[in-house]
């Protein structure tokens, strides 16, 4: 696709505008399973077709499945993470039961009872099943590098060493991969190399040129048996341990989860990043993330809040203007300063909106990437 439009005089300055935003100081990415479809990993509904049909489910998770589906019939699709979300609201109510010694354990969902340990076994599947389809796909990382070169290199060309963060919404390693490619260190909260074990220090201590925060898990993210705290384990390699995979960061209504290691740590550190010291200022950009996890919108909402103007988010949209959550934090006054919309029709940016008669695609993570990178 060319870049021709974006050269125009109705659109270079908004561009190199971005572009300056970028080579901010202060800079952090939240990146969201958009961003992969790129390098050949399914958007969110293709990978729940694909865990429905997997042939790792045995037909106790199945009937599960197909329940859970019933119960959202007349509403939106439900996704892999609804999915999971829902079965471990079952799993909470059934293991709380238990420990309190209850008599009747178990729960009727459908026309079936399940036990803890039932709801357990189909999370365990789900779970492994995600972690299959999204490990063995060969994945193209080329747009990846490119973006890695350009926040690392391009952009900072003839300026201070800077640290990135990116917080990551996805369960792949292209992040990862990529910054490892092209020789750009990162800490991710593990010790060792491939095999390593969760050591959450690393964040405040590491000085690294980024700091990657797997928000949602990881596909090489795994609990060993009678271990609380994860292990990075290389594909391939088998233990004597039981180890099931850790993957999912439950959504809002999951506040118990969220309290746990890794994920509590997570949080925390992009609560600090997000609010940044008086005297200095904080970019988050966002790409290839529908604004569909109220648990995060909320933190970036209280992040905009809090930071005093110190917090400035530019969000990469493929609606032609803001809508849901955007829309709302632009339409409030208190906050609609610090928030700018790289939408398909236009830029939205209270008095410097403009809206385009063509589609942009600067929303889409390949564009976005060779803007940044300087090509026109």
């Amino acid at each position: 696709m060319s870049l021709a439009e974006f050269s125009t005089p109705a659109l270079q300055p908004t561009v190199e505008e971005m572009r300056e935003l970028f080579s901010q100081s202060n800079l952090a990415f939240l990146l969201g399973a958009g961003c992969s479809k790129i390098a050949k990993l399914p958007l969110m509904d293709g990978l729940t077709d694909q865990v429905k049909t997997h042939n790792g489910l045995s037909d106790q998770t199945k009937y599960l499945l197909n329940t859970m589906e019933n119960n959202f019939a007349g509403g939106k699709a439900c996704t892999i993470e609804d999915f999971l979300s829902e079965l471990i609201d079952y799993y909470s109510i059934t293991s709380r039961r238990q420990f309190r010694g209850a008599t009747a354990t178990s729960l009727k969902i459908g026309t079936r009872d399940f036990s803890p340990n039932d709801l357990e076994d189909a999370l365990k599947e789900l779970k492994g099943a995600i972690s299959i389809i999204i490990g063995d796909i060969d994945v193209d990382s080329t747009t990846h590098q490119q973006f890695v070169k350009a926040v690392h290199f391009s952009l900072q060309a003839g300026k201070a060493p800077r640290s990135v963060d990116y917080f990551i919404l996805n369960y792949d390693t292209l992040i990862e991969d990529a910054l490892g490619l092209e020789g750009v260190d990162y800490c991710d909260g593990f010790a060792g190399g491939a095999t390593g074990w969760w050591k959450p220090d690393s964040f405040r201590t590491a000085k690294k040129p980024s700091r990657v925060f797997k928000v949602h898990g990881s596909i090489d993210w795994c609990l060993l048996d009678k271990d609380p705290l994860p292990r990075r384990i290389r594909k391939g390699v088998n233990t004597a341990s039981l180890k099931r995979h850790v993957l999912i960061y439950p959504a809002a209504t999951k506040y118990q989860e969220s309290q746990r290691d890794p994920f509590a740590t997570m949080l925390g550190n992009m609560r600090q990043s997000l609010c940044p010291s008086e005297g200095k200022e904080m970019v988050l950009a966002i790409c290839g993330y529908g604004f569909g996890d109220s648990h995060i919108d909320l933190e970036i909402e209280n992040a905009l809040h809090q930071s005093e103007g110190r917090l400035t988010v530019v969000a990469f949209v493929g609606t032609d203007i803001p809508e849901g959550t955007l829309k709302r934090w632009l339409d409030d006054s208190a906050i609609s300063e610090q928030v700018r919309v790289y939408a398909n029709r236009g830029f939205f940016h209270g008095s410097n909106s403009f809206k385009h008669d063509a589609d942009l695609s600067w929303w889409k993570f390949e564009i976005l990437t060779r803007l940044l990178g300087g090509e026109r």
